[in-house]
């Protein structure tokens, strides 16, 4: 049991900083959470896998939207995976994901699966939900 609840507090602290790593826009410590830097973002259907292209991914993001930020709400563990609901906020500043910048903001409320190789506390995925339309909607891109 120990074993199990130091495992898990090493995983926590891994995301933790992740997330907070992101809000910081300090991506060469949020590549060292990672065992194998790689996101699933299954809205748009878009695999980034490998250190070159997550850091591709952080870079359009970060341009279409320079002040993203993410809040934590909750942690959910599973034996290899922790399942974060967290909310997304951002305002459409560039044009780094192929959209004209609309100026307008959005807060969207997600989850993440963040998986974990056996025994392991370093992320190897994270896979991301959210709906789409609730973000497209906010910046004035769907009706």
């Amino acid at each position: 049991m120990a074993v199990e609840t130091d495992l898990r507090a090493r995983r926590e602290a891994q995301i933790r900083e992740h997330m907070e790593s992101e809000n910081r826009h300090d991506f060469d410590a949020t590549i060292e959470t990672m065992e194998h830097p790689r996101y699933e973002i299954v809205a748009t259907g878009e695999v980034f896998d490998g250190e070159e292209a997550v850091r591709d991914y952080y870079a359009r993001t970060r341009d279409a939207f320079p002040d993203q930020r993410n809040r934590l709400i909750a942690m959910h563990h599973a034996d290899d995976a922790t399942v974060v609901e967290f909310e997304l906020q951002g305002t459409h500043q560039g044009d780094g994901l192929g959209v004209p910048a609309t100026g307008r903001a959005f807060t969207c409320r997600m989850a993440a699966v963040f998986e974990f190789a056996p025994g392991g506390d370093r992320v190897v995925c994270e896979r991301v939900y959210f709906d789409a339309a609730t973000i497209a909607r906010q910046l004035g891109l769907l009706d």
